[in-house]
């Protein structure tokens, strides 16, 4: 059975830094595509970054210049960096993993960052 653990989340305060992780158990499937996505609550899911088997990186607009994706295919795990967290910032966040044979999308439960003003 494919599963996603997410870890990292947490309570922070502006202006600080978190480091979220997700391991998939992928029963032997290839991954092409990882990300998180984020939801606060009353608004929509939306995206925080995605990095592809290629390391092709594509962020949200007002994560760009303080979070970092990336990965390792070894161990089947994507990291997020956050930097110059903001109280915006928070929300629940969802680790993603596409399978590459069928595009088959998985996803975490979720973890929890909130930032304090």
């Amino acid at each position: 059975q494919v599963q996603l653990v997410e870890s990292g989340g947490g309570l922070v305060q502006a202006g600080g830094s978190l480091r979220l992780s997700c391991v998939g158990r992928m029963n032997g499937f290839s991954i092409n595509t990882m990300g998180w996505y984020r939801q606060a609550p009353g608004k929509q899911r939306e995206l925080v970054a995605t990095i592809t088997s290629l390391n092709n990186t594509n962020y949200g607009d007002s994560m760009k210049d303080r979070f970092t994706i990336s990965r390792d295919d070894a161990k089947n795990t994507v990291h997020l960096q956050m930097n110059n967290l903001k109280p915006d910032d928070t929300a629940v966040y969802y680790c993603l993993m596409v399978i590459a044979a069928d595009e088959t999308a998985y996803w975490g439960q979720g973890t929890q960052v909130t930032v304090s003003s």
